[in-house]
């Protein structure tokens, strides 16, 4: 995951809606089953709907009334400290 791509989604979510992110995670989902995809090209799209995910998790923190920039922090303390559990 990256913070600044999380980042810039947030704001494309605040400026439009939700919704396009998910339809954009559905899109990508589907294509995961394209059998011809590489390795490579499947890594990448996985690291797309992470960080979609990410910033509708942000987002929802940020509607629940946190600040986006403490909102950002407390979901990568959050996936770090699911990593170092792994």
């Amino acid at each position: 995951m990256k913070l600044p791509i999380i980042k810039h989604l947030v704001e494309f979510i605040e400026q439009n809606d939700q919704d396009y992110v998910l339809e954009a995670i559905e899109t990508l989902e589907s294509l995961t089953d394209v059998p011809s995809l590489k390795d490579e090209e499947l890594d990448v799209i996985g690291e797309l709907i992470s960080n979609m995910y990410g910033a509708i998790e942000v987002d929802k923190l940020v509607k629940g009334g946190m600040e986006r920039k403490e909102a950002l922090n407390t979901f990568m303390k959050r996936v770090l400290g699911a990593i170092d559990k792994a």
